[in-house]
This record gives C-alpha cells, sequence and structure tokens, in this order.
C-alpha cells in the first residue's frame, strides 16, 4: 500500500484489499517474486498473472519500497521476472502504467480524437515510471484512455522475453 502513495494512487486503499491482492498473487498459476533484506523485510515485489496460455504474461504489481529505489532493485525483479516468465515458455511480458496524477504528457487530457497521435509524443513530467519501464527495454503498445476516470489513462506497455535468459 505504501509503495503506491507516493503517486496518490488508489491501488488498494485497504489493508484488506492489499491482503487480498498479495493471497491471490501466490497461486499456482501466478509468479510471485520478493526482494527481502538480511532481516527479511520485504523491499521490493513483483508479481505476475498468466495470460493468453501462458505466451504472454502481465507484470502485476512491481513495487519497490521508497527507501530502496534508485538503486537497481526495480531492474532487477525485471530481470528475475523475466526469467520466471522464460522457464515457463512465455514470450512477452505486458503491464499497465497508470496516469492518475498527470505525471505524463497525456494525464488530464481528453485523448479523442487522434489517440495514438498523442501517444506517440508522450513524455514524462513527474515521477512516472514510464522512464523506468522504457529503461528496462518496455515498449509502449497502447493506451486505454479514462481507464481510471476521465483524463487518467492507462499505458500499455510490452516486451519479449529474451531467449538468452
Amino acid at each position: 500500500m505504501a509503495g503506491f502513495r507516493h503517486r496518490n494512487s488508489r491501488a488498494w486503499p485497504t489493508f484488506d484489499e492489499a491482503m487480498a491482492e498479495v493471497r491471490d498473487s501466490l497461486s499456482q498459476d501466478r509468479i510471485s517474486r520478493m526482494a527481502v533484506n538480511d532481516d527479511g523485510e520485504v523491499l521490493g515485489w513483483i508479481g505476475g498473472i498468466e495470460q493468453y496460455r501462458g505466451n504472454v504474461w502481465e507484470l502485476h504489481p512491481l513495487v519497490v519500497r521508497q527507501d530502496c529505489r534508485r538503486r537497481g532493485l526495480g531492474r532487477r525483479l525485471i530481470e528475475d521476472f523475466e526469467r520466471q516468465v522464460a522457464q515457463r515458455g512465455g514470450h512477452t511480458i505486458f503491464l499497465g502504467a497508470d496516469d492518475e496524477d498527470n505525471s505524463t504528457t497525456i494525464g488530464g487530457l481528453d485523448l479523442y480524437p487522434d489517440v495514438l497521435e498523442k501517444l506517440r509524443t508522450i513524455r514524462n513530467r513527474g515521477s512516472h515510471p514510464l522512464d523506468f519501464y522504457l529503461k528496462s527495454e518496455f515498449h509502449i503498445v497502447g493506451v486505454i484512455p479514462d481507464a481510471n476516470g476521465f483524463g487518467k489513462p492507462d499505458i500499455l506497455m510490452a516486451k519479449r522475453v529474451s531467449a538468452r535468459v
């Protein structure tokens, strides 16, 4: 819960909802990986949901504790997640990067018409994870306008799973 609060996210607003998400992530048909320190404290968490008969995996969620960010932990979690997907025969990883706080140039806008033109010129203007995902070799593959309310899109990103993992 705390990992998403800095962006005013509506993800898991209560402890019970957050715990339900954690429990769901532990099912056999999902991937759930955590980074912990020597004291057993959770520093980061990445999860995945099988889609398209295992050819595609949705990265959901990825969160790194606020005081552990910008140290490469998120990148390492993604690399581990990619290995897990490859071991299961997956080819693609996708994610939705919500813009609930206008931290990209498409947040707060009516994206219709010419949705793809607006998406083509998207830029980060705040603390949105867009740049992090781009550096992690994800590509923007689409957008769902108003996914989280008017002017609050979900930016769809994907990457091919490397055969080298």
